[in-house]
């Protein structure tokens, strides 16, 4: 049987979040925004599920803007807010997504100037960079302080868990509107969007067993974002469009399960992470990174000095096990990870790494067929290099 080791990239669909979705794939095809009785059963499905993704991160319920995905909710996040700014300063973290450094060159080709707050070997925000791009006197000109920070909770590589409140807390001392995408974060751990201090956060339905195509972005409500759809009134006028309620009713449901189930889900990927760890430790040269740093309870990350990871996950994917090469939305560049290079890594082990993210439906079985064929596949490869 195939095993699937790759749940940071997407996790497979709930059964019973499809049950929920189904009767709006198949029967209530109203539009939310209609006023007959078709768009009001669709636009009650679509509240109730704003108040199930709401309580996921203990929001309120008219803090949350549906989006297409979470790319987009972070697109909106910083050009929304960057669009009703004058130009000035945006500080992101080295170890980002590339859906967050995506917008932020674009808004460096506006003018805007991006400052990135460095990361330690474990992948861990320096507090001393954060306080250098937030308060820089290096020049005769001190600059004024940025407008907005952004820090991902949870890296996508690594797992490496970051200090949001106090990062927050930095942020909004000098009048900085802070972001924090939060999609490996929501669905493994436990998220507060009041506690962690940030002014927006960015969500995805299909990292926590729920439907791809769409996420969500949190809003504190003393913000004005601009659109980056314009059209009619949808989704309090900050994104306009009209509204995928199957995909929503999936999103709701998945939330409100990883809510109900979060404690023995996290307890069973912690176990089978140790039992993972405790393999990978025998393998002769293995580097587990961000070991160190308190991690999602489902990301390793791990690179054999003179092993070539893509061919590492090919010959693991001929024996019917899945894993990737780093973020799924880098995969196949060739190029190293940007978030190991900025953890010191060497630029050769940076290429030679691969992610194992665990999901609900791994068993120890699993973890122990990964081990042993780990072991076969490296002392193949390293026959014949």
């Amino acid at each position: 049987m195939p095993v699937y080791l790759d749940h940071n990239a997407t996790t497979p669909l709930d059964p019973r979040v499809l049950e929920a979705m189904m009767p709006y794939l198949r029967d209530h095809h109203g539009n939310a925004s209609s006023v007959h009785s078709y768009g009001r059963l669709a636009r009650n499905a679509v509240d109730q599920a704003r108040e199930q993704v709401a309580a996921l991160v203990n929001a309120q319920s008219t803090q949350v803007v549906f989006t297409g995905c979470g790319t987009e909710a972070n697109n909106l996040a910083l050009k929304g807010v960057a669009a009703r700014l004058a130009v000035g300063r945006v500080a992101v973290s080295a170890v980002e997504h590339a859906s967050l450094l995506g917008p932020a060159r674009a808004l460096e080709r506006q003018g805007w100037i991006i400052d990135t707050i460095a990361v330690d070997d474990q992948c861990r925000v320096s507090m001393a960079s954060l306080s250098e791009a937030l308060e820089d006197a290096s020049s005769d000109v001190i600059k004024a302080a940025p407008q907005i920070v952004s820090v991902m909770m949870a890296n996508n590589e690594t797992g490496a868990i970051q200090d949001i409140p106090a990062i927050s807390a930095q942020a909004r001392r000098v009048g900085a509107i802070m972001h924090t995408d939060a999609v490996q974060a929501a669905g493994k751990i436990p998220v507060d969007f009041p506690a962690s201090g940030a002014h927006l956060m960015s969500l995805s339905a299909h990292k926590l067993y729920g439907p791809k195509g769409v996420g969500a972005l949190i809003v504190d409500k003393s913000l004005e974002l601009e659109p980056l759809l314009h059209g009619g009134g949808h989704e309090m006028g900050r994104r306009g469009g009209t509204e995928n309620v199957a995909g929503i009713v999936g999103f709701g449901a998945a939330a409100e399960l990883t809510l109900n189930e979060l404690a023995v889900r996290s307890a069973h990927l912690r176990k089978l992470r140790d039992l993972l760890e405790a393999g990978l430790r025998e393998l002769p040269g293995a580097v587990i990174f961000a070991e160190c740093a308190e991690r999602l309870p489902n990301t390793v990350l791990i690179g054999v000095p003179g092993i070539d990871g893509e061919a590492l996950l090919m010959n693991l994917d001929r024996k019917g096990i899945a894993v990737s090469s780093g973020s799924a939305c880098a995969s196949g560049s060739g190029e190293p990870s940007h978030v190991l290079l900025a953890m010191g890594v060497d630029f050769e082990l940076a290429r030679r790494v691969i992610r194992i993210s665990l999901g609900q439906g791994n068993t120890p079985e699993d973890v122990l067929r990964l081990i042993a064929a780990l072991c076969e596949q490296i002392d193949y490869l390293q026959a014949h290099t």
